[in-house]
This record gives C-alpha cells, sequence and structure tokens, in this order.
C-alpha cells in the first residue's frame, strides 16, 4: 500500500508548478493550464484525506468530481472567453489585454 505522504508530496509539486506557471506565464492559456494544475492538485488531496482518514465514506471522491465539474466549466467559460479576445486583439498575450478596459 503507498502512504498518504507520497500522494501528498506529489500534490505539492503539482500544486507550487501552478502556482509557478500561474505567475511566470504571459500567455493566458498557459495561466489557464496553471489554474487546472492547482485544482488537480487539490482533487488529489480530497480524494486521499477521505482514503485514509475516512476509508468507509466517499465524500472525498465527491468533492474531487463536483471540483472536476466546476473546473471543467470554467475551463470552458475561460476559453470562450480567449476567443473573444482574439478576435478582438489577434493576440492572447496578457500584456496586451490592457488595451479592452476602454
Amino acid at each position: 500500500m503507498i502512504h498518504m505522504e507520497y500522494y501528498l508530496i506529489v500534490s505539492t509539486i503539482m500544486m507550487f508548478a501552478g502556482i509557478y506557471g500561474f505567475f511566470t506565464r504571459r500567455n493566458t492559456l498557459a495561466i489557464l493550464i496553471s489554474i487546472e494544475l492547482m485544482l488537480n492538485a487539490t482533487d488529489i488531496n480530497f480524494a486521499v484525506f477521505n482514503r485514509f482518514l475516512f476509508p468507509e465514506g466517499m465524500e472525498g471522491h465527491f468533492f474531487a468530481l463536483f471540483s472536476i465539474c466546476i473546473s471543467a466549466a470554467e475551463t470552458a467559460i475561460a476559453i470562450a472567453i480567449m476567443i473573444n479576445i482574439y478576435r478582438n486583439l489577434r493576440s492572447i498575450q496578457v500584456r496586451n489585454l490592457d488595451e479592452l478596459k476602454y
């Protein structure tokens, strides 16, 4: 059986990779992928803590499924926004988004 620490290490690496990508990337699609990495890290934590703390319950798995549904909806909306930005500016770089203010 795999210990809980190994799952948490993978989850921590995914979370920090997402945070690093969010703060360093200039492309909105790369920022979206970084946000998805962070959400997947929390889903791993939901499932792992449920498995090891409450092995009879399924609450953590349901939270993870709910989070996956929310992130799918968030991704669809974000991609629709990116398509509209690209149609107006012909670029999805973050530095060009200040033109949408006015």
